[in-house]
């Protein structure tokens, strides 16, 4: 159905026709309801390029989520509830998501994400997993497009970020450790290179100083997020002569390891050891032991992402906001009490 034959049965022109889906205010309120009626009987719908043509807006987010080839981004817990909350939110404002593919079929790199974001004609970007050094995420943030980054501290003109507060949890959890006796503290990190990872980190040794407690080389051990990595971390820890009691895992699935390593030796999780995690992803409470964890809103980190690259998007004039959503503690099984070696 084309938008000549609903002119036709309205009895005006494509032009008015066109002015009514597009928005403007010129045309008479009886007029319009014509049209729309007579569009609905005909079930109608404007093409997205012709409307993008007219009001040089596609309404079309981009987001380029990368993990790494070794991982499924989207299998990842936290990645999926972010981009639950960010459909929600721009869907609310009448925009959609273009989820960019981050591999080829012959394993070349695709195409760059700014000539992709420019032939699709996107209103803005979000970034996930990607490393800030990346030239190819620097081409992103220089250009005149607005750019939302999840956990990935990048700043411009048109650009900002969100995260959750990475460094306050963290000492969240040592100084929950701590008051339950333990002094022996290790953390199993996430990836240096990225924010959650280091400022999780750096939570963790800034309250272990401020608790007076020695954080040894080899009570941190770095992982990647995953259960892998959190399950040889932790057989790393349990080698040295004075094994910690407890121990931060900087996410859910490495804590999850990590308790799988610890109960492969015989330890008991709380008993032996303590184990807390970072996420709070929905098999956190149906593991056993059930998981202590610092709960961070993901669902809310993709809504104030959204919202505040459409803020950008129809203010240009805005100064982009850094945001922090606060996180909490939820304690369950997982802590227990003073630990067996104490």
């Amino acid at each position: 159905m084309s938008i000549r034959e609903v002119a036709r049965q309205s009895g005006v022109s494509v032009s008015t026709v066109s002015r009514v889906f597009n928005g403007y205010d010129d045309v008479s309120a009886a007029t319009r309801e014509r049209v729309l009626e007579t569009a609905r009987q005909l079930d109608y719908v404007p093409t997205a390029a012709a409307r993008t043509l007219v009001k040089r807006r596609s309404q079309l987010l981009g987001v380029v989520l990368f993990t790494g080839y070794w991982h499924p981004d989207i299998h990842h817990p936290f990645f999926q509830e972010v981009l639950v909350g960010l459909k929600h939110g721009v869907g609310e404002l009448g925009y959609d998501l273009l989820l960019f593919a981050t591999e080829q079929p012959d394993g070349r790199r695709p195409d760059p994400y700014l000539r992709r974001a420019r032939q699709h004609r996107v209103d803005g970007i979000v970034l996930m997993g990607l490393e800030p050094r990346d030239p190819e995420v620097q081409k992103i943030v220089d250009s005149p497009i607005p750019v939302m980054g999840v956990d990935l501290d990048i700043t411009g003109n048109r650009t900002s970020f969100v995260s959750s507060d990475n460094v306050g949890g963290a000492r969240l959890a040592v100084r929950h450790l701590h008051s339950l006796g333990h002094t022996r503290i290790a953390t199993i990190s996430g990836p240096l290179r990225t924010k959650p990872g280091a400022d999780r980190s750096l939570g963790y040794r800034a309250e272990m100083r401020a608790l007076g407690l020695d954080a040894p080389a080899e009570h941190e051990v770095e992982g990647d997020f995953y259960t892998e990595s959190g399950e040889e971390a932790m057989r790393s820890l349990l080698s040295p002569r004075e094994r910690p009691t407890a121990v931060f895992a900087a996410s859910d699935l490495m804590a999850l390891g990590a308790i799988k390593a610890a109960q492969a030796a015989k330890l008991r999780v709380p008993e032996d050891i303590a184990v807390v995690g970072f996420d709070d992803i929905q098999l956190a409470e149906h593991v056993s032991p059930s998981l202590t964890t610092i709960r961070q809103d993901k669902v809310g980190i993709g809504l104030a992402a959204g919202k505040a690259l459409v803020e950008q998007i129809e203010n240009p004039n805005v100064t982009p906001p850094v945001l922090t959503l606060p996180v909490e503690l939820v304690v369950r099984a997982s802590c227990g009490g003073r630990a067996a070696a104490d």
